[in-house]
């Protein structure tokens, strides 16, 4: 399974997580994915380092907001988005 792959199955299962309403679990396993998906994006052009930005900045504010069903939307759609239209180029 490719890098991107990997990335895409885990934001897919850590959103099935915040709608399960096992918000703690969820929230360690988005911490990691983003850990795991920050470095792939220091090679890729601005625009695309700044999209990755406002995307986490979006995950963590849904998180601070406790809004897990906008976050799980986030992770499993715009998120899910920026890595298929970054890192498969």
């Amino acid at each position: 399974m490719s890098a991107l792959e990997t990335f895409v199955a885990d934001a897919q299962h850590c959103a099935a997580l915040f709608r399960l309403g096992r918000d703690v679990e969820a929230g360690l396993a988005m911490i990691e994915l983003a850990g795991a998906v920050h470095p792939a994006f220091d090679s890729k052009p601005q625009e695309a380092q700044q999209q990755w930005s406002f995307v986490l900045g979006q995950m963590f504010a849904c998180q601070e907001a406790q809004d897990w069903l906008a976050l799980a939307d986030c992770l499993e759609y715009e998120l899910v988005q920026l890595l298929n239209n970054t890192l498969s180029i």
